[in-house]
């Protein structure tokens, strides 16, 4: 069970991602909904229904109109007609409609046959010159030949909107669009091309352009799919040619996010439109706390999109390195983390007594002096001004210093030097939280400054306190290229263990997302006149993209792939170690365990041609679900189709067809199989090859597997067996892997196993078994307290969760 502190805590958690993205600092107020009690008081809900059984429809409009029979047929509490409170029709990803409700209204409506369940909308935040040669895309060659660029694939990303007439988005050597798109573009003045063939605003309530105010789908889009152009830089740093994963892959922007964050049900709206228009993939650089999957959006849209064939591509969010800190966890999303790149833009600190400290600063003045100036602490005076909040400086002697400035605070790192420089400082050193560690991003600065690492501000820190006249100065040394120890786990990357099914490991995979220059709206610089703008920003937003285009580069390459064999190739084929050929680190420069990296650091080159495939159906997640423990109706609004888990041989999380395990190991022995699909050559055959994890004995039957066409199909069985040795309450990592005797094919999973006493797990287990029973006797115990005059089979809704949250129910 989850309880009202652990949601809490996530909340929290998830708050702080915002100290990673300066231009969403402000919103942290506006992420959650706050309950009403107020019964009048009209609000958007997301209503899902079952469609009639015995009834044919002949299009969305006769859906919609359906839709429209659950609304009230009087309008005592709003002038509007009651047709008119329907916010959208939603008919491809989901079964039923938004619209402006008040829980009186709700609490009717539920009285309707084929009515399901109804809650309020949640708000949800936000979550390249050099990364594609990083990633090993280069013209001309490999997999970017190979796959075309990504021609014919169509990119739908769900964000801030863009910026149509940025080079980025020239539609300079792209082909026509594919016949099946059936989009829309909505730009007034600016007409479309064959680069940026969709463009939507979802925005309710809103009749604003798609024109990106924000930059963040601007940013994000051009590092998916944007198209070559020479000479991008920020700031003089990091010049080269800047392109996208893809970049002859068309884009459709659908703007759902403003500066209030980015509705649910605006979400839905565009998801269900970008599936009926033709997407092949979907990037969305957004998300929220993990929530049961039949009560998150995404997750429900997504399920949607793979029914028709979409891919998806999602963040993991900016909340680590804290574990279970992720957002998007169902499986049939591609879960994505952020990891650094070889190159920085380095800013290095030179104190009074010569120690050096590396950092990094996008802004390189060339006409910084080399002298030492005056260094301060900014909490000298009382600790709130430690975090450089803004006029917190005001009455602190730091003209003409240098101001060390620690991280966090909820402030963002811009925000801070915009302080110092307001107050008088000359420059700012900008010191880690412990937990972010050696992770440092390089931003566009408003003055002379430089991020180090939490150890290199510890050191400077005591440097102030231990000398009479502290000084230091900053050597700005621009771009460098070649870090060894590249990639690296990024701090801010959310962390698994997987909250809502643990027995799924997550995230997937990680991807660029620190310092990722790509299209911008506006020049940072404050130039003007300039059309080729860029920026440099960091955070698992800008991973996602980068795994989208990379999904669109084997989607062109593959077209019939499914979008599972799509997750496994790019999943199997994964990197776990860097560039020096040692094991990726985290933020502490430690290995980086499982629940940072998932299955690795992404290998287009080796994901175009994997050899075999981990398949899955949208079918074959029910068993899956029904093993979660989800009811009937909870399954049947995931799948938008009736669900008897009692008709059903019902699978443990780890028995999902996944390229990874996740089990929880006590002293009895754990069987489970995959099955994979030769995508490679005919007449090929594979010996295992195992990393094994602490303390745990795997073996699989058979032994080797022999497929005599391409498409064949086999199943291996897995056997988990604990050693006698073996601690309790740890978790141990290793992985198994399918080795070509006739290619240079390796197909890794990864292996994460949980050690614990046998009574603990039989005890889960069993509670796994009776979690239907408990769902229903609790939902009976909801309605005694909160709603007694309501049928013990209605779902739970907006206004009973309401009810439970004031009177601190908890929750299953």
């Amino acid at each position: 069970m989850k309880n009202s502190s652990m949601a809490l805590m996530l909340i929290l958690s998830l708050i702080c991602l915002f100290n990673f993205h300066p231009t969403t600092a402000h919103k942290v107020n506006t992420l959650f909904r706050r309950f009403t009690n107020e019964p009048n008081t009209l609000e958007t809900y997301i209503v899902l229904v079952n469609l009639p059984e015995n009834r044919v429809f002949s299009g969305p409009e006769e859906v919609k109109e359906w839709y429209h029979s659950f609304l009230p047929t009087t309008t005592a509490i709003s002038n509007q007609p009651s047709s008119s409170r329907m916010v959208y029709s939603y008919h491809n990803v989901v079964d039923g409609f938004a619209a402006r409700l008040s829980a009186e209204e709700v609490k009717a409506m539920e009285k309707i046959e084929g009515f399901v369940s109804a809650r309020p909308q949640r708000i949800l935040p936000l979550h390249t010159t050099h990364s594609p040669s990083f990633l090993g895309l280069h013209k001309n060659l490999g997999v970017w030949l190979g796959s075309n660029y990504g021609k014919g694939v169509i990119v739908g990303l769900l964000d801030t909107g863009i910026t149509p007439n940025h080079p980025s988005f020239s539609d300079e050597g792209m082909p026509l669009p594919p016949a099946k798109w059936k989009g829309k573009c909505e730009l007034n003045g600016t007409a479309c091309n064959k680069k940026l063939i969709g463009a939507r605003n979802f925005i309710s309530g809103q009749t604003g352009s798609v024109i990106d105010e924000e930059g963040h789908g601007t940013h994000t889009a051009s590092t998916a799919a944007g198209n070559f152009v020479e000479g991008a830089n920020v700031f003089g740093q990091a010049n080269g040619t800047a392109s996208g994963m893809a970049p002859l892959a068309h884009l459709a922007m659908y703007k759902v996010c403003g500066d209030f964050g980015c509705a649910e049900t605006d979400i839905l709206a565009a998801m269900d439109a970008a599936v009926e228009e033709g997407v092949d993939i979907l990037s969305l650089s957004l998300g929220g706390p993990s929530q049961p999957f039949y009560e998150d959006s995404i997750a429900l849209g997504a399920f949607g999109a793979i029914k028709n064939g979409v891919f998806v591509s999602c963040s993991a969010g900016n909340s680590g390195p804290f574990d279970t800190s992720l957002s998007n966890e169902a499986p049939w999303i591609l879960t994505v983390g952020a990891s650094t790149l070889d190159r920085q833009i380095q800013a290095q600190v030179v104190l009074g007594n010569n120690y050096q400290f590396n950092g990094e600063s996008l802004f390189q003045p060339s006409d910084f002096p080399s002298t030492q100036l005056p260094l301060v602490y900014a909490g000298m005076n009382s600790p709130d001004s430690a975090f450089c909040a803004p006029g917190s400086l005001d009455d602190t002697d730091v003209k003409g210093k240098v101001v060390l400035c620690q991280r966090g605070g909820n402030i963002a790192r811009i925000d801070k030097g915009q302080t110092v420089k307001d107050a008088g400082g000359a420059a700012m050193i900008l010191m880690n939280a412990e937990q972010d560690g050696y992770s440092t991003l390089a931003d566009a600065h408003v003055l002379p400054a430089s991020h180090v690492s939490y150890f290199a501000g510890v050191w400077i820190l005591d440097y102030i306190n231990s000398t009479a006249t502290p000084t230091a100065t900053i050597m700005f040394k621009g771009t460098i290229i070649g870090d060894l120890a590249a990639p690296a786990v990024a701090s801010f990357s959310s962390r698994g263990p997987s909250f809502e099914s643990p027995g799924i490991l997550k995230p997937d995979i990680i991807g660029p997302g620190v310092s990722i220059i790509a299209a911008w709206p506006v020049s940072v610089e404050n130039k003007t006149g300039t059309i080729s703008t860029f920026n440099m920003i960091s955070g698992t937003s800008m991973s996602c993209p980068h795994l989208s285009g990379i999904a669109a580069l084997l989607k062109s390459e593959h077209p019939d792939w499914s979008p599972a064999a799509i997750k496994s190739a790019i999943m199997t084929t994964a990197n776990q170690r860097n560039l020096g050929n040692s094991r990726i680190v985290d933020e502490r420069l430690l290995p980086a365990d499982i629940f940072a990296i998932g299955a690795g650091h992404v290998n287009p080159s080796k994901a175009i041609a994997p050899g075999l495939v981990y398949d899955l159906k949208p079918v074959d997640y029910i068993p899956y679900l029904c093993g979660l423990g989800y009811t009937d109706k909870e399954i049947a609004l995931i799948t938008s189709s009736p669900v008897q888990c009692s008709n059903i041989s019902i699978i443990p999380e780890a028995q999902l067809n996944y390229p990874s395990f996740s089990i929880t190991l006590g002293s009895i022995n754990q069987t489970y199989t995959r099955t994979v699909t030769n995508v490679g050559q005919a007449n090929s055959s594979y010996g295992f090859y195992f990393g094994l994890p602490q303390g745990v004995d795997v073996s699989v039957s058979p032994k080797s597997l022999f497929f005599t066409e391409v498409n064949q199909q086999m199943t291996y069985q897995v056997t988990f067996s604990r050693l006698p040795t073996s601690p309790n309450n740890t978790f141990v990592e290793g992985f198994l892997a399918l080795v070509s005797f006739n290619t240079d094919h390796f197909v890794r999973t990864p292996i994460s196993v949980q050690l614990v006493r046998q009574a603990a797990l039989t005890s889960h287990q069993a509670a796994l078994t009776s979690r239907q029973a408990e769902l229903t006797n609790r939902q009976a115990e909801y309605r005694a307290a909160c709603a007694v005059d309501r049928a013990v089979d209605q779902p739970l809704t907006g206004e009973i969760i309401q009810c439970i949250s004031a009177h601190q129910i908890l929750q299953i």
